[in-house]
């Protein structure tokens, strides 16, 4: 699959000395769901914004969809729809006209049919008429995507999308963004809900103190990232882990009454039936068990951890 985002070297280092971005190389490819998560700090709005024309490097090149942003600004700025984190709209205008004028904003003719089929796809069609200032923070939202999407831009940034939204319209809304995907939109979300790539995304990408720190299919990331847990309720608690297991990825939980063991689902070996010999050895009988797969949000947290 080709690239339609294409970073290299990137770098941006403020007036105050702070480097907000290091050597950034990254390659979004045409279609996909990318999710760039990081901690507060990390870069993420610095990244999106030097994408979409609105932080100007200090090195680097960023090629939007055959065009590099700096060089030929406009015709890169064309092909990028952007729904920022804010939600900044004209309260007095009504959604269709609003959606209307920024698609005049980017020099694209009237298409008065694409506006209609962009309001119905969106759920908005019955609201055309209302103004902005009597919607809800859900269709607030969805008029932000509606205005990104006025001029037929092929790549989308989505900034902490459904971030004050309920659950319901959170999960509609996912819905949504593969919609676009299927349709031939290439999608960059960032987002604070960890569900949220794990729901949706095809790749993810993690920053942190302004560096690229892992670029991975999540699939991929899934089976080499996460650890599976196999906790073993005890007939009896124990009061410590025998020493003759100590060497064993073994903790006692619960007052003594679970015992949890983390082991690799790659691994060729889990060590699971060596570990029930030597329980049994030693007179730890369990009544139940049952196994846990990491969770992203545990993987995410262990990746910016282990870069501090």
């Amino acid at each position: 699959m080709s690239s339609i985002i294409s970073i290299k070297n990137l770098n941006k280092t403020y007036d105050s000395g702070f480097q907000a971005l290091k050597n950034i190389n990254l390659d979004i490819k045409r279609g996909e769901i990318f999710a760039l998560l990081g901690p507060n700090g990390a870069g993420k709005t610095t990244l999106i914004g030097s994408i979409c024309g609105i932080v100007n490097p200090t090195s680097g090149q960023i090629i939007a969809d055959g065009h590099d942003i700096q060089k030929f600004f406009r015709q890169a700025r064309e092909k990028i729809g952007l729904v920022p984190q804010e939600l900044t709209t004209e309260a007095f205008e009504s959604v269709k006209a609003t959606v209307t004028f920024s698609r005049g904003l980017f020099g694209k003719p009237d298409n008065p049919a694409y506006i209609e089929s962009l309001l119905k796809q969106l759920s908005l069609w019955d609201k055309k008429n209302s103004r902005m200032m009597a919607l809800s923070g859900g269709m607030k939202r969805r008029v932000m995507i509606a205005k990104a999407l006025s001029h037929e831009p092929s790549i989308l940034f989505l900034d902490e999308p459904t971030a004050g939204v309920d659950v319901e319209l959170r999960r509609d809304m996912w819905e949504m963004v593969r919609q676009l995907r299927d349709q031939g939109a290439t999608i960059i979300l960032t987002t604070h809900y960890i569900e949220e790539a794990e729901e949706m995304a095809d790749r993810i990408g993690v920053i942190n103190k302004g560096e690229i720190i892992l670029v991975e299919e999540k699939e991929q990331l899934m089976r080499q990232l996460g650890k599976r847990q196999l906790t073993l309720h005890l007939q009896t608690p124990i009061a410590a882990i025998p020493n003759e297991l100590s060497h064993l990825p073994l903790s006692l939980n619960n007052h003594g009454q679970e015992l949890t063991y983390t082991f690799d689902t790659q691994s060729e070996h889990t060590g699971i039936a060596e570990l029930l010999k030597q329980l049994s050895r030693h007179g730890i009988d369990f009544k139940d068990l049952n196994s846990t797969q990491n969770s992203l949000e545990d993987i995410f947290v262990n990746l910016v951890r282990s870069n501090t």
